[in-house]
């Protein structure tokens, strides 16, 4: 579908979904944004739903002004997906194993390194630039140096939620590694920490929704954020990269005889602030639930843990400000989902699927989230399908 465009008092909003499909706590939301003084753009993707201050799902484009709420408290999440070498047909028919190979090696929830991993030991990882950024943490928000030891030590990590690390084949057979992920508490302490300046700021006292306060431009309060916002977001990439680096060594010893070799990897932040130009005018896009996807880029939008996901390739659509969505979205709340669904539903949902199938993980069901399907239809003009992924082993948070 193309997008749908529906008024909103400073700029429409674009909608890449049916308006009647979004929860009203959602489409206020977006009302809400779309007032904002600072304003020049509003896409809402396909996965779109109710998130805190500024819906999940939605890319805000604003002049001089960023908002911290529009970013998220997990800054710098995204993915990671490598294309191997091995086939379905080197997998093991029972694939317990691996799973529990990958779950020693990457630690998951809250759990972290006994101590930093050390990046110059893992295969073909990249150091430049590693202890310039770890350097630069000195610059960040005082609220959060004292954590140095815990970020060194959960970089490297996977998390809890909805994050996850995946063994997918795709149509051809060929099998992928893919992992969800982000800044870890760090970067969440350092969101919560300059959403709370920004509240207190008195440009912000008159907005409909305290938690759109922004920081503008050429002021130190906008400096200081954007300092610490960078360097969240290059924890989180460099989280997914050791990741992906640690997944790869377990998929090395356990694949040793098919020799496996992996392609570049397809990195993608979809919690994100960056600087992009439209229509001549010099903007701050905030990406919260969605991917970049500028025409030939590559992305990766995931389903359910039971569904599947995407390989795609950007079609520059400037109406979208060059954005898709960054999975199926939620259509439920973790809570709805915990009350409909039980440990009988997860373990039908996820037949075939070596993955945990206790309560714990209930709230992620692929039955509390919208179709993947749908949601890739709905966007076929911001991207095209490169490569569709089915999980056989998904290790959750």
């Amino acid at each position: 579908m193309s997008y749908v465009e529906i008024p909103g008092a400073k700029v429409p909003i674009r909608m890449w979904t049916d308006p009647a499909s979004v929860e009203d706590v959602a489409l206020q939301q977006l009302r809400n944004v779309a007032t904002l003084p600072w304003i020049k753009g509003l896409a809402v993707m396909p996965d779109v739903h109710y998130g805190k201050g500024a819906t999940v799902g939605s890319v805000i484009a604003m002049q001089g002004a960023v908002c911290p709420a529009a970013v998220g408290v997990d800054i710098g999440c995204g993915m990671s997906a490598v294309k191997t070498s091995l086939t379905a047909n080197d997998l093991p028919g029972d694939l317990s194993r691996l799973r529990s190979k990958i779950e020693q090696a990457i630690p998951v929830g809250r759990g972290m390194h006994d101590d930093p991993v050390d990046p110059a030991r893992l295969h073909g990882f990249a150091t430049a630039g590693w202890d310039d950024f770890w350097g630069r943490f000195g610059g960040v928000a005082e609220a959060v140096k004292f954590r140095h030891e815990r970020a060194g030590k959960q970089m490297g990590t996977l998390g809890s939620g909805n994050h996850f690390v995946e063994v997918c084949t795709d149509t051809t057979g060929a099998v992928w590694l893919m992992l969800h992920s982000g800044s870890r508490n760090i970067g969440k302490e350092l969101a919560e920490h300059h959403i709370g300046v920004a509240q207190k700021l008195p440009h912000n006292q008159g907005l409909v929704d305290r938690d759109l306060a922004v920081f503008v431009a050429d002021t130190p309060q906008m400096a200081a954020y954007r300092n610490d916002l960078f360097w969240a977001q290059e924890y989180a990439k460099y989280n997914r990269t050791i990741m992906m680096a640690l997944l790869k060594d377990v998929v090395r010893k356990e694949f040793r005889k098919a020799k496996p070799t992996f392609e570049p990897e397809i990195s993608a932040h979809h919690n994100y602030v960056a600087e992009e130009r439209y229509e001549g005018m010099d903007l701050l896009v905030t990406r919260k639930g969605a991917i970049r996807a500028g025409s030939g880029e590559f992305g990766i939008i995931p389903g359910s843990m039971g569904t599947g996901s995407y390989i795609v390739k950007g079609l520059g659509n400037e109406k979208a400000f060059n954005s898709a969505s960054h999975g199926a979205g939620r259509r439920m709340s973790r809570n709805a989902a915990k009350r409909r669904f039980s440990t009988k539903d997860l373990e039908e949902q996820t037949r075939g699927v070596e993955c945990r199938k206790d309560s714990g993980v209930v709230d992620e069901i692929p039955g509390a989230y919208k179709p993947i399907e749908q949601v890739i239809d709905q966007q076929r003009d911001l991207v095209e399908v490169v490569a569709k992924l089915k999980q056989v082993v998904c290790v959750k948070g």
